[in-house]
C-alpha cells in the first residue's frame, strides 16, 4: 500500500513515516508541510531518521493524495477537514489521528466518508482501544449508582483539553449507560459548582512534563470504587496503530471507522 503522510515533518509525523518504512506490505510515498515550515524540500526520509529515499517533503496535498492509496493525517482539526475533502474526491483512504475534533468537524468527516474510506480515532493504540469497550461494558454493568470521571495527563505542549482519548473513554462509558454524552459530560470545575450531579460524566486534566499519555476512568460507588487505568510509555506505538488502520482501510468500503473497527472490537 502507497502512503503518505501530512503534516510529516513534526515530532507525531516523523514517527508515522518512520513506522511505514518499517511496515512490510507498506511504501512511504511523499509527505507535505505547511507553507512556513522551514522543512520544505528535505527529505522525507533523512527526517524519518531513515537513508536519503529521494522523496521531497512538499506544499502539495492534492498531488499527495493522488499518489498514495492511504494518507495519514495527525495534523489539526481545520488541516483534517480540508484533507478528508481532498480524501473524497480523490477516493484515498484517510487514517485520522487528529484530536480535537468538534462536532461540527466530524460532520464533515462522515460527508467526505461517504465517499472513501475514513478511520478516526482520538488514539490508535491497541490497550486503549480494549480500555474503551471495557468502559462501555463497566458502565451498563454498574448502572447510575456509581459516579464517572475520566482523568488523563499528557505533556506541556498539547494543545487541547480534554484529550482525544479521555473523550473516547467518557462517550462509551455514556453509550453504556444510554445516555446522551453531551447532556451530562462536565469538562471542568472551578468555584462554587455545588454537588455533583447526578449521572454526570466529569472529567479532569492534568498537563506536564514530558508524559506521553495516562487515562483512567474512575466508577465511584458508595463503599467502593473501580479504576481503569492505561498508560503509554512509547508514542511510537500510536503510529504503528495508525499504520495498521492504514493497510485495513484499503480493503474496506466507503464510510467512517474507528480503531474499534479496524481491531475487530465493534
Amino acid at each position: 500500500m502507497k502512503i503518505g503522510i501530512v503534516g510529516c515533518a513534526g515530532r507525531m509525523g516523523r514517527m508515522l513515516a518512520a513506522a511505514v518504512l518499517e511496515t512490510n506490505g507498506a511504501e512511504l510515498v511523499g509527505g507535505t508541510e505547511t507553507p512556513d515550515s522551514p522543512f520544505i524540500g528535505e527529505d522525507l526520509g533523512i527526517l524519518a531518521g531513515a537513508q536519503q529515499l529521494g522523496l521531497e517533503i512538499g506544499l502539495d496535498a492534492v498531488e499527495l493524495f493522488s499518489l498514495a492509496d492511504a494518507i495519514l493525517d495527525f495534523t489539526i482539526p481545520a488541516a483534517t477537514v480540508a484533507h478528508a475533502k481532498i480524501a473524497a474526491t480523490a477516493g484515498t483512504a484517510l487514517v485520522v489521528g487528529t484530536t480535537g475534533l468538534d462536532a461540527d468537524d466530524m460532520t464533515s468527516l462522515a460527508t467526505a466518508a461517504e465517499k472513501t474510506t475514513i478511520v478516526q480515532a482520538g488514539n490508535m493504540s491497541l490497550g486503549v482501544n480494549l480500555l474503551v469497550c471495557l468502559s462501555e461494558q463497566v458502565a451498563r454493568a454498574l448502572g447510575p449508582d456509581f459516579d464517572i470521571e475520566v482523568l488523563e495527563m499528557h505533556h506541556k505542549h498539547k494543545i487541547d483539553a480534554p484529550s482525544g482519548t479521555a473523550l473516547m473513554l467518557g462517550k462509551a462509558a455514556a453509550e453504556g449507560r444510554g445516555v446522551d454524552h453531551e447532556a451530562v459530560s462536565v469538562l471542568s470545575r472551578e468555584g462554587e459548582t455545588g454537588a455533583r450531579p447526578d449521572g454526570a460524566i466529569g472529567y479532569a486534566t492534568l498537563r506536564g512534563g514530558d508524559v506521553i499519555g495516562e487515562h483512567s476512568i474512575i466508577f465511584a460507588g458508595a463503599g467502593e470504587r473501580i479504576e481503569l487505568t492505561h498508560r503509554a510509555t512509547d508514542r511510537g506505538l500510536f503510529a504503528s496503530g495508525a499504520v495498521r488502520a492504514a493497510l485495513w482501510a484499503g480493503d474496506q468500503p466507503p464510510g467512517l471507522y474507528t480503531m474499534r473497527d479496524v481491531l475487530g472490537l465493534s
